[in-house]
Order: structure tokens, then C-alpha cells, then sequence
């Protein structure tokens, strides 16, 4: 198909993100980059229209994908590590292109504005980056690794970066600093093959931390030489590693930069409140009390509890904890991760529970070690196993995150007059099935297949 300024979409089904309107047959009219009407039945084109015929789909407002990594040319994740290489950025640019988003929200948090695009660029997605650039979360990035940052990244502030465009803080902390999923899949497996040689996958090294740390990081649930012993056999490291070494391993790799990451989480906040501009953090067992402190002490942040269904959670844990992080009007946003079809290292009991509850505001990928699972696929669980109906399960992808996020958002989000003409078409029976995408209304995806390739 040409592309046309003025484009129809019609003959499937409609829901236009608000979270309650459902069109059995709808059609949506595109005049340049704008929607310039949204109605019910079946249309016929007027002059000098080109049609994209959604017979057996349902379209959907474009999605908004506010927790996301690996899409930009800066500092890699929370840790400051080295940068994607070009072509796994476009990779995974393409990756949440063909899986219906098209605004996405890169929270590394240590990149610079100009690190978004490199000169011919392409890309039809709508990136931004989000900043984190507060002393505490920079030194915490050195403790780990730091390894992407340059003097101008170390010296950068949450504020400057503001004047250069930033609409959105975090994400504070991660899972290398806060010794959730990256240790898992990525420090503590290189830290034990650099003393034995031996490969570990994540849930082994996530069986290890938790030994050693409890889920908390505090020492709770820990367990004792003995057993500690009994585990290193059950994973084959028993000739390998002493207890006494395993401790020092997981001690050295996982808490050098937790007081400071703990404290870049506060300055997020305040920063929050003073700038009036919405905060993703890290939600996880070891922070979510945290979190819940600072949002009594600064009532006027913006605070978004990234990926509450974290797997350091049990299910009662992610609830409970929910219920009173919305009480003091923290948004609740959970993550794909790989727990949706890939389960390689989580699995979606937690996810089940927090969208079983009603407790879910918001739905993003994160990483998972580029793993992640699309939204659509999140969207398909959701409304197969009747947790959701499909109005509701599309808004925690569309028009919530316009809510939640109105400075990049608020012209987007859903299907209405005068909003931006981003939209997502897939298949009425598994929404995980994306057929077209259209971003300003421009098709970017028709048939499964890129119109162009990005560069």
C-alpha cells in the first residue's frame, strides 16, 4: 500500500483506549498526522482516500511502552554499563515496533538527549529517554560496573537534562544495583565463572543470592553453612566454591552499590516533587518499603512502581504491597519480563495476582535480559483467561500511560478526534498477532512486515 495522507482504517472491531469502549465493526479516519474522526460500522472512503481494510482485526490506539531498555546509543541500564552495539539497538527497536509500540520510553537513565539518535537515523519509533543523573545513582553505577560512562555522564544533572528534553525521572534503581534480575542473568553468573569456570544460569544465581541475602538483601531467610554447602553441591559448584568464597562473591557483586542506589532512590524523588515530572523506580521486596517511606515524605512526587510484579515478590507480597503503594498514590505499573511465553527465569503468578486484584495501573516490557515478552502477548493472557476485558486489559498499554505520562503522552494514548494518528491493528482472537502499525500517521508496519528498513 502507497502511503497516503489521508488514510481509513475500517472493517474490523474498535477499542479506542479509554478502557471501556468496545466497537464491534469501527473505522478510523487519518488526515496527515492527525485522527480527524473515530466512528461506529463500516465506512466507505471518500475521494482521494487509501484504505487498510482491518476485516478480522481490531484496532487499537499505538502502545505506550514507558519502561524499557536497550533502545538507545548511551550508558546501558541503571549500572552505567557500556552501550548497546548499533545494530542490537535496531534489533530491539524493531523488535517493539513489530510488536505494536510506537511511543517507548528507555529508562537506562544515564544516557544524554543527543545519545537517542546518531546522524541518519531512521527509525520510525517514538523514543525518550528518561534521567536519573543524581550523585547517589551515578556513584552507585561506578560501584557496579560504570563502565559506559564518560566524564560528561558522571557530571550531568536530572535538571540539565530537563532543559535538553527529558519529561520523565528514573529509572532509580535497577537490577544490577539493587541486586534484582540483572545480577541474576549477568553480574553473578560472569562473577562465578570468573573464579571456577563454570556456567550458571539465572535461576541458579538467583538461588545463590537469595542463600546468601535473603530476598530482602538484609539477611532474612538466608540460610546456614550447612545448607549453603548442600546447595553448592545441588548446583555442581561444590568443588568449586567454598561457602566462605560464594559469601564473598555474592557479597562483592551484589551489595557494593546498594546504600548508594538506596539513596539515588530519594533524590529521584525529591527531584520528582520539585520538578513535577513523573518518577519510574525500581519496585522490588528490598525497596518496596523504601518507596512507601518517601512517598509520605514528598507527597507531591509523581512516583511509578516499576515492574511491582517483580520475582523477588510471592504473590500475597505483590499485592499487599500494591494495595498500599496505590493508598499513597504511587502508580502501580508491572512488566512483561519473560514470564509471559518465554519463562525462562520468571513466570506470571505475580502478574496474575496484581491483575486478579485490580491493582494495575500500568504495563510495560522492561528487559529481562532482552527477553522480555511483548504487551500484546501480556494483553492476549489477560483477556484469554477472562482477567480482563478487553477495554481494560488495552487501556494499561494505551490510555493510562497517556494519563500517567500527559508531558510525552497526553496527545496519544487513544482513539479520539485531534489526537496523534499512532495506531496498532491486530488480530481479534490473539492480540499477540500484530498486523499494521501506524505512527503520525505514517503505516510503518503493514502485514507484519517493516515499510522501510530502519537504519
Amino acid at each position: 500500500m502507497a502511503y497516503d495522507d489521508n488514510l481509513l482504517l475500517s472493517g474490523g472491531a474498535l477499542i479506542t483506549g479509554d478502557g471501556t469502549t468496545l466497537l464491534e465493526r469501527g473505522a478510523v479516519r487519518i488526515r496527515a498526522t492527525r485522527i480527524v474522526d473515530v466512528a461506529a460500522g463500516q465506512h466507505a472512503p471518500e475521494e482521494g482516500e487509501t484504505v487498510l481494510n482491518t476485516e478480522g482485526c481490531t484496532i487499537l490506539p499505538g502502545i505506550i511502552n514507558a519502561h524499557a531498555h536497550g533502545c538507545v546509543r548511551g550508558p546501558s541500564m541503571p549500572s552505567g554499563s557500556m552501550p548497546f552495539t548499533p545494530s542490537d539497538v535496531i534489533y530491539q527497536r524493531n523488535r517493539h515496533l513489530l510488536s505494536g509500540t510506537t511511543t517507548l520510553v528507555n529508562v537506562c537513565g544515564l544516557a544524554m538527549a543527543d545519545e537517542v539518535e546518531e546522524a541518519g537515523s531512521t527509525h520510525p519509533l517514538d523514543i525518550h529517554i528518561a534521567t536519573a543523573h543524581t550523585p547517589s545513582n551515578i556513584a552507585a553505577a561506578l560501584a557496579v560496573d560504570g563502565k559506559g560512562l564518560s566524564a560528561r555522564h558522571r557530571n550531568a544533572t536530572v535538571d540539565e537534562l530537563v532543559a535538553a528534553g527529558c519529561k520523565v525521572l528514573g529509572e532509580a534503581g535497577g537490577g544490577q544495583t539493587l541486586g534484582g534480575g540483572a545480577q541474576d542473568y549477568r553480574f553473578i553468573p560472569a562473577a562465578v565463572r570468573q573464579a571456577t569456570g563454570a556456567v550458571i544460569t539465572p535461576a541458579t544465581a538467583r538461588a545463590l543470592k537469595e542463600a546468601v541475602l535473603g530476598r530482602f538483601l538484609d539477611g532474612t531467610g538466608a540460610l546456614e553453612d550447612d545448607a549453603l554447602d548442600a546447595l553448592l553441591d545441588q548446583h555442581g559448584l561444590g568443588r568449586q566454591l567454598s561457602v566462605s568464597a560464594l559469601r564473598d562473591l555474592i557479597h562483592d557483586s551484589v551489595m557494593r552499590p546498594v546504600a548508594l542506589s538506596f539513596a539515588g532512590l530519594e533524590e529521584i524523588a525529591a527531584a520528582s516533587a520539585r520538578l513535577a515530572l513523573p518518577a519510574i523506580f525500581h519496585n522490588a521486596a528490598p525497596t518496596a518499603k523504601t518507596l512507601l517511606s518517601l512517598a509520605r515524605r514528598y507527597p507531591a512526587a509523581r512516583m511509578i512502581a516499576g515492574h511491582s510484579n517483580h520475582p523477588s515478590f510471592l504473590p500475597e507480597e505483590a499485592v499487599e504491597s500494591a494495595k498500599a503503594m496505590r493508598a499513597s498514590g504511587i502508580t502501580i505499573d508491572v512488566s512483561t519480563l519473560d514470564m509471559v511465553q518465554t519463562r525462562w527465569r520468571n513466570r506470571p503468578e505475580n502478574l496474575d495476582a496484581l491483575i486478579e486484584a485490580r491493582l494495575v495501573d500500568t504495563i510495560s516490557t522492561d528487559f529481562a535480559g532482552g527477553d522480555w515478552d511483548s504487551i500484546p502477548a501480556a494483553l492476549h493472557r489477560m483477556i484469554a483467561l477472562k482477567q480482563l476485558a478487553p477495554p481494560e486489559a488495552v487501556a494499561l498499554a494505551t490510555g493510562k500511560l497517556a494519563g500517567v505520562f500527559p508531558e510525552l503522552a497526553g496527545d496519544r494514548g487513544v482513539l479520539a478526534k485531534g489526537k496523534r494518528a499512532d495506531v496498532t491493528v491486530v488480530e481479534s482472537h490473539n492480540f499477540s498477532r500484530v498486523r499494521h502499525v501506524i505512527i503520525a500517521g505514517r503505516p510503518v508496519v503493514l502485514n507484519g512486515m517493516l515499510t522501510q528498513q530502519p537504519q
